[in-house]
């Protein structure tokens, strides 16, 4: 009778340094795919990044050059990452979505809340001390004539009037007339939103 056991664990010695290869490849496939990924993210820290995608040029050209105030956020150093949490997985998802087609031009105005603004701007404007108060707007924003953030209407949400991508719209104008309004920039209108 033949002794199997030596080509038994042969068989085994063989699995066995498939198995050492697999994982070798595997591990290197995920290195590669994670470093890929951590690329992408270094890469997508520059806001000419976004317009790898050709949806986002508009939002770009606001930000490197416009009246719009995602310009004067430009000029204060402020990229789109600093407003726009970005992980791999949301970039995956926006990529998808870019390939899909499976999006709206314009895309959807997003709405920041008050306390997401005010945590960069206070008194002193971008770059004070975090977290301001609305009370800080107020006080930050008083003419001599009268004070939009001290509105009959209450405490407002900041995107009520303020736009990063588009002109943001003074909606006290819709019913008063202020000098102050006068002296704005072309990042300003005082037409009612359509």
């Amino acid at each position: 009778m033949e002794d199997n056991s030596s080509q038994t664990g042969g068989f085994w010695k063989r699995i066995a340094k498939k198995k050492r290869l697999l994982i070798i490849i595997l591990g290197a496939a995920v290195i590669l795919g994670a470093g890929s990924g951590v690329y992408v993210l270094k890469a997508s820290d520059s806001p000419s990044f976004c317009t790898t995608c050709h949806i986002m040029e508009s939002y770009y050209q606001s930000w490197q050059s416009s009246s719009y105030l995602a310009n004067k956020h430009a000029a204060g150093d402020v990229t789109c990452h600093d407003c726009h949490e970005s992980t791999l997985a949301i970039q995956a998802e926006e990529g998808i979505k870019f390939v899909t087609g499976d999006y709206k031009e314009p895309l959807d105005k997003r709405l920041f809340s008050n306390d997401f603004c005010l945590n960069c701007h206070s008194t002193s404007g971008i770059g004070s001390p975090k977290g301001a108060t609305f009370e800080d707007a107020k006080t930050a924003t008083n003419f001599e004539q009268s004070n939009p953030h001290d509105s009959h209407n209450g405490e407002q949400d900041c995107n009520t009037c303020h736009s990063m991508h588009q002109q943001s719209t003074l909606m006290c104008a819709q019913c008063h007339e202020f000098e102050w309004a006068e002296d704005l920039d072309d990042g300003w209108s005082t037409e009612a939103e359509q």
